[in-house]
């Protein structure tokens, strides 16, 4: 269990690595507000697609295994460009392709884990491997202030130390579960996907709520910097914040839906989210408003990702590993989606208001869907006693 989140964890603080340094990187390689925004959005689209080829990798030759080759990947892409450097837009983007394996750790780390526990102990061991998305906090915490004490290209060597230390602990303590393991293929993740309809609400879900904490998360250095002139290092501590409040509350979420149902959850989660971020794009209350706006925000994501899960074992029973590859693809998919589209509404508008706008409104959609789909998900879903 510890290694699964130690592994989990620093996967995750690399994943999103280039997220706080897009300040210092923008400036040194003269990138535009557009590719600023790409450069940190291209790891959360490569670590969605990875995570199910990693999945499937897991499957075959054990999670173990598939762990250190996947951490011996992102510690080379990082040794390289720490020594050979990085000089340009495509070669930052290269970078991110392979720190997209990090964020991929997701496939790896929670069946490594989980298959440890009996069924009634699985959500918990789940939850507890899966609190390494708090890595995103260390990135925002220190590797600005590394960046200002050694320079941006020194912190991705630097960041190879704890994830040295974590890959020998990883290569020492992480053991496999003497368990059968059914092999996912492609085909098994279209047949979920063909002819039904949950399949497809559950991945927008999803993309809106992990995507929504994923892309905010990368963005917000560089939206706290351009909005209100913060330096990078405040930059990163206020994104931290944001960032800590998200992780924080996805367990929280999981034990709230338990409590008062699922769809009751996110019909709040989504509602609350929407109304902040409609009012960050309105920019009330300055910079200490805005960040608490964005902290709240990030409350609510968090416990939409611990909502959703809860419901995915009542509707997915017998398809729990397709579908969580598919979801969690789906919500790095969002992730891209808003990181991007604020750099590209920010280019091409001189301002982030429309992109907050549009999410607030997408999250807005949401609502009205959940609420048009419950009614049909309690009459058809054989949850026993489960809240839905």
């Amino acid at each position: 269990m510890l290694s699964a989140f130690l592994y989990f964890d620093l996967s995750f603080m690399v994943w999103y690595l280039l997220g706080p340094l897009q300040v210092p990187i923008a400036t040194a390689l003269h990138l535009d507000t557009q590719q600023r925004a790409l450069m940190v959005a291209v790891p959360i689209l490569c670590g969605a697609v990875l995570r199910l080829f990693m999945g499937m990798a897991a499957d075959r030759i054990g999670a173990r295994r598939a762990g250190l080759i996947a951490q011996a990947i992102v510690i080379a892409a990082l040794l390289a460009a720490w020594r050979l450097g990085v000089h340009s837009f495509g070669q930052v983007l290269l970078l991110g392709v392979f720190l997209g394996v990090a964020g991929g750790s997701f496939a790896i780390a929670l069946p490594l884990a989980s298959r440890w526990y009996p069924p009634e102990h699985q959500g918990t061991a789940m939850g507890i491997a899966g609190a390494g998305n708090s890595g995103t906090v260390l990135a925002a915490l220190f590797a600005p202030v590394l960046a200002i004490a050694f320079g941006w290209h020194n912190v991705f060597g630097l960041a190879c130390l704890p994830l040295l230390a974590v890959l020998l602990v990883f290569a020492v303590y992480a053991r496999d579960a003497p368990l059968p393991v059914q092999r996912k293929t492609l085909r098994d993740y279209g047949k979920v996907l063909v002819g039904n309809r949950d399949s497809w609400w559950f991945m927008l879900f999803y993309a809106i709520t992990f995507g929504g904490f994923a892309g905010f998360a990368s963005a917000l250095p560089g939206y706290f910097h351009d909005q209100f002139g913060f330096d990078s290092r405040i930059a990163g501590w206020a994104t931290a914040a944001c960032v800590l409040a998200g992780s924080v509350m996805r367990p929280v979420g999981g034990v709230i839906a338990d409590r008062i149902g699922g769809t009751r959850s996110l019909l709040m989660i989504y509602l609350a989210a929407s109304a902040l971020v409609a009012l960050a794009g309105f920019g009330l209350g300055g910079p200490v408003g805005t960040v608490m706006l964005f902290v709240l925000t990030m409350l609510c994501l968090g416990a939409g990702n611990g909502a959703v899960f809860q419901l995915v074992p009542q509707r997915f029973g017998s398809e729990i590993g397709v579908m969580t590859g598919l979801i969690g693809m789906a919500g790095g998919i969002g992730g891209f989606l808003l990181a991007a589209g604020l750099g590209v509404v920010k280019q091409h508008t001189g301002s982030y208001a429309l992109g907050l706008w549009l999410f607030a409104g997408i999250a807005l959609l949401a609502w009205v869907s959940l609420r048009g789909i419950k009614h049909h998900w309690r009459s058809q879903w054989a949850a026993g006693a489960a809240r839905v």
